[in-house]
């Protein structure tokens, strides 16, 4: 095998199992990676210098090809309602079918770490077929020192062959895509999709499993924290709002999608951010879109013009889930440390497009719960295949199910006890619709969401007067200033008040329809913080 790089372990590919490889190239730097995905046909460099590449018929995850291996030290630990399982036996087959594929290929190994707390973090080894998948995941994940990488053991190895196809009668899968992980043999197994954020999942997944143990939450969140040391967690599902929020030029940002909360604070997972291009605003997300001409940022499914190599982020012909991969140093204000110390503030964030929640409530602890076990956003026509006209509710739980092997119960009474420990504000924020639902109304202003939000932040908003919802029972500012009142109130937004009134008990009716599964688990103060009590009460 050839091997070349600045750092090549000796803790080889031979020792994965790997036979008869062309060659490895390890730890390659930003520009090599360019350079190689450049030269090998992987993708294009745009005007200003982004690597813009295409990920086929795989323009998002694949949440119906992860399977987690059933093994004796982790069976009764999984949820195994929301993970689907292969046996030993499939998931061996599918590792023997990995290494025949890799003979004779050109392989690129990054050896990075998932978690900026040394105490926690773990070493992960990333072997890929593609340069540019190389340089994907050395963007999200940290990057050790040259002193680390001399002594660079992984404790979990990912493998990732997008030109791999499972075969479902020998693997279990469902068809030629999979994503695999066996926690017992410390690897996950990716397959058949060249969707690159199937990795960096990956590595949330492994983290999840491991952190809870260890009394450390795992969050499916961005972070960032103020002048004076007062950190504010963003929890959201994607489209949300969790990295065009959290970059704020008057806040040093941690990171925008996934962290840990423990004894000493919080920390980031990753070592860069992974953000929505599609009609990305230079006005309204600068920070990001400056990313869009800068050297080595990774453009997913992100539509160039092949003669002037000028970029449209307007254009959704490839993908609308279009994204951009870049460290996060590449963001002013940014943490290069990656940690922080407890939050003051917790804001759980919902893209509603019903039109019936508040642009910001403030909500109990058992409020709290309520909703991060609910994890609600809904989806609208564009963003997925199969969407009809009509707003789609999605719940998942803890703002991250895909990512969650064990029980929500798990995450949300270790938050709880971190809320009550810490003396958390929460708080829920619709970045949604106002004014009627999606196709009527208009999506909800961000300089509304970000003034709530600085006063939120400020300390200010606690003490503004509220009124209490009467169809969710939490409560909303009824005046704060900069913000017209008659946004804070979502139904005098409306043209027709008791069309409002209709949507708002058909959304509770859904909320209710999905936390029954979890009403066995929680307190009866957190089965009483369910929407409707309010109405009920009338």
């Amino acid at each position: 095998m050839r091997q070349a790089g600045p750092q090549i372990s000796t803790f080889g590919l031979d020792a994965l199992g790997f036979r008869n490889v062309a060659s490895a190239e390890w730890n390659l730097p930003m520009a090599a990676l360019v350079e190689r995905a450049v030269a090998r046909g992987e993708g294009h460099v745009a005007k200003d210098g982004p690597l813009v590449v295409k990920t086929g018929i795989h323009t998002g995850r694949s949440a119906g090809d992860k399977f987690v291996v059933v093994e004796p030290s982790v069976e009764k630990h999984i949820w195994w309602a929301n993970n689907k399982s292969i046996t030993p036996a499939q998931f061996e087959a599918l590792f023997q079918g990995f290494m025949s594929y890799a003979q004779n290929k050109e392989l690129f190994v990054q050896d990075l770490f998932g978690g900026a707390d040394p105490t926690y973090r773990l070493p992960v080894r990333v072997v890929t077929e593609l340069a540019w998948h190389s340089l994907f995941i050395q963007h999200l994940l940290i990057e050790p020192t040259a002193a680390e990488r001399e002594a660079f053991l992984p404790g979990f190895t990912i493998i990732d062959f997008p030109g791999f196809q499972a075969d479902p009668k020998v693997h279990g899968t469902a068809g030629g895509t999979v994503i695999a992980v066996s926690f017992e043999r410390k690897l996950v197994l990716i397959g058949g999709t060249s969707y690159a954020g199937e990795m960096k999942k990956s590595v949330f997944t492994i983290l999840n499993y491991l952190l809870p143990p260890k009394h450390v939450m795992p969050m499916h969140c961005s972070v960032n924290v103020g002048k004076d040391g007062d950190a504010a967690v963003f929890f959201g599902l994607s489209g949300t709002g969790k990295t065009t929020l959290s970059a704020d030029p008057h806040r040093t940002l941690i990171g925008d999608d996934e962290h840990g909360w423990g004894a000493t604070g919080t920390f980031n997972f990753e070592g860069g951010c992974y953000a929505k291009m599609i009609r990305l605003s230079p006005e309204a997300e600068p920070e990001i879109y400056a990313t869009t001409k800068r050297f080595g940022t990774v453009l997913e499914n992100v539509v160039m013009d092949p003669v002037t190599r000028e970029l449209d982020l307007n254009d959704a012909t490839l993908a609308e889930n279009s994204r951009g991969a870049y460290p996060i140093s590449f963001i002013p204000n940014a943490s290069l440390e990656g940690r922080a110390g407890h939050p003051k503030n917790i804001i759980m964030l919902t893209a509603d497009a019903f039109g019936v929640l508040p642009p910001i409530a403030k909500l109990t602890a058992a409020q709290a719960m309520y909703h991060f076990l609910s994890g609600f956003t809904a989806k609208v026509a564009g963003t997925e295949k199969g969407l009809g006209k009509e707003p789609q509710p999605t719940f998942s739980t803890c703002f991250g199910a895909p990512f969650m092997p064990r029980h929500p119960a798990e995450y949300g009474n270790l938050l709880r006890d971190l809320i009550a420990e810490h003396k958390v504000d929460c708080w829920l924020v619709n970045t949604g619709w106002t004014g009627g639902a999606f196709g009527t109304g208009s999506r909800m202003p961000i300089k509304v969401t970000r003034a709530l939000l600085n006063a939120a932040l400020a300390g200010s908003l606690v003490k503004a007067p509220m009124r209490t919802d009467p169809f969710f029972g939490f409560q909303v500012p009824s005046d704060v200033p900069g913000v017209e009142a008659r946004i804070l109130n979502p139904r005098e937004t409306w043209a027709d008040k008791s069309a409002y009134d209709a949507q708002a008990k058909k959304l509770v009716a859904m909320f209710i329809e999905n936390f029954k599964k979890f009403e066995d688990h929680v307190t009866p103060e957190v089965r009483a913080a369910a929407p409707g009590h309010a109405m009920a009460a009338e």
